[in-house]
């Protein structure tokens, strides 16, 4: 082997991806195109980007040719971001054996090694001169690190293929766009964690699918539809939702981890647009602003026959396959714990609401948006799928739809049966509720077994230690709620 250059050393650990196989043939022709396009891009520097437990991108800013060392050596990172909540507080006890969380590589919180996935290229056209790469975590011997969720999701995509099948899911996504108030950060603003920024609302709301609402942010949309179809994600439609100033962006199906990595990468630049112009673009399920709607992520999905097909599309009687039946019936078993992934905010919860257009129990019903999974076509129709309606459009999108493709497999494994469908009022329905908080749910996933083998021990366990974490930050917290109701009258 060639002599290892100074910069070589510095950049991750020289001949990592080779030493340990981790590029295919497919993978190994991507890096070759994503070196040269950074080339002819004239690209000086690149993102390289890991999505965290929370679906929140990191990673550094690295110049152009350290890039495309790091796609043989991969790069240096802390592994201390596994340890911290969505506010940057630390949970787990870092220092003793196995980082508190049983894995003897995380002692002491070490770096590990980002190591691009050259498939996922692209050169921002937001951003000067700027490329962008999303990576894949591993420990220094190699081994992927088990708390990484698009880990969790690849395991399901495999599984699916050994059934014959792969996974296909379209985004239906609402979120709010507000106008940035400040034009500095005073120090009172820099607490830990930092207060909101002010915001004013960017439309009077209330005109559903309205084209006079719509058009009015047409300074905002008309950049962000450029951007994201350049950056080459699959745009259907920007539609006006109920609230002020609330959107929805859907996309057309990708199959596999593309639709997944479609949502981390278009929240990330939703935001960055939004704030270039003096926007703010939050997907925080119910903010606290004045008359406002919560907000969802719907989750269309089907799986594809790998000989080709749809394998949802009924019969000329039925709407669904046996396949499709026995896949909703098994995220329907595991729908309780299920929440954990698809609403993991103590915010997201409140908008399990009767008649809100949310679920607040665990039905299933042809094109009714109270049911928790609405079936979607027609009998003998191609196009017919599943929607979840469980999701916030905060999820982490590989543990979202990772969960629901674990539970559906298992649906279809076992051959189970889905209770009858809800043929009227979805909220009047004698049927299980869902969890009515984030506590309660991290309670029904800690109980459940499926969960914890079909994911991994190791990431389940994590995930319930953050999130009670979480949990007992808020519930320490004294809130404007309480001060109102019991200040002035005990």
């Amino acid at each position: 082997m060639a002599e290892a250059s100074d910069r070589d050393l510095a950049m991750g650990k020289v001949g990592f991806v080779a030493e340990h196989g981790l590029y295919d043939d497919a993978k190994s022709k991507a890096a070759e195109r994503a070196e040269a396009a950074v080339s002819d891009q004239g690209i000086r520097t690149v993102r390289v980007m890991w999505a965290d437990q929370h679906g929140a991108l990191r990673g550094k800013f690295v110049s152009a040719r350290d890039f495309v060392l790091s796609l043989r050596n991969g790069m240096d990172f802390s592994g201390a971001l596994l340890s911290m909540d969505s506010a940057n507080h630390v949970f787990p006890p870092l220092f003793v054996e196995g980082g508190g969380l049983g894995i003897p590589e995380l002692t002491g919180f070490p770096d590990v090694v980002l190591v691009p996935d050259p498939t996922t290229y692209r050169r921002l056209p937001w951003a000067d001169a700027t490329g962008w790469v999303l990576c894949d975590m591993y420990f220094g011997n190699g081994r992927e690190v088990p708390l990484s969720t698009r880990l969790v999701m690849r395991r399901q995509l495999e599984a699916a293929a050994e059934m014959g099948f792969e996974y296909v899911a379209g985004l239906e996504v609402e979120f709010y766009i507000t106008k940035r108030e400040w034009t500095k950060i005073g120090q009172e603003e820099t607490g830990w964690p930092p207060v909101a920024p002010p915001v004013s609302m960017v439309a009077q709301g209330y005109q559903y699918l309205s084209e006079i609402r719509l058009a009015q942010l047409t300074d905002i949309l008309d950049p962000l539809r450029d951007n994201l179809e350049e950056i080459g994600l699959p745009l259907r439609s920007i539609e006006d939702e109920w609230g002020p100033g609330q959107t929805e962006i859907t996309f057309d199906p990708m199959p596999g981890m593309g639709a997944a990595d479609a949502m981390i990468l278009m929240r990330s630049a939703i935001k960055q647009i939004c704030h270039q112009r003096g926007y703010h673009a939050t997907f925080m399920s119910r903010p606290l602003l004045p008359n406002v709607s919560s907000s969802g992520w719907h989750l269309h999905e089907s799986l594809r026959n790998l000989s080709g097909g749809n394998a949802f599309q009924g019969d000329s009687g039925e709407i669904l396959s046996p396949a499709g039946r026995q896949f909703a019936a098994g995220i329907l078993e595991h729908a309780r714990p299920m929440t954990v992934f698809s609403t993991p905010t103590i915010n997201g919860f409140k908008r399990f609401r009767p008649y809100s257009f949310a679920p607040d129990r665990i039905t299933w019903a042809v094109e009714n948006r109270g049911a928790m999974i609405r079936v979607q076509g027609q009998p003998g129709d191609p196009g017919a799928h599943l929607e979840n309606r469980l999701g916030e459009p905060a999820a982490n999108p590989y543990l979202y739809m990772g969960a629901n493709i674990a539970a559906g497999l298992d649906g279809i494994r076992r051959q189970l049966t889905p209770p009858p469908m809800v043929t009227s009022d979805p909220y009047a329905e004698e049927a299980p509720a869902l969890p009515s908080s984030l506590w309660e749910a991290v309670d029904a996933l800690d109980h459940d077994s499926f969960f914890r083998e079909a994911l991994g021990r190791e990431i389940v366990d994590f995930l319930i230690m953050m999130k009670r974490a979480e949990v007992a930050r808020f519930l320490s917290t004294v809130t404007d709620w309480e001060q109102n109701e019991y200040f002035e009258f005990f």
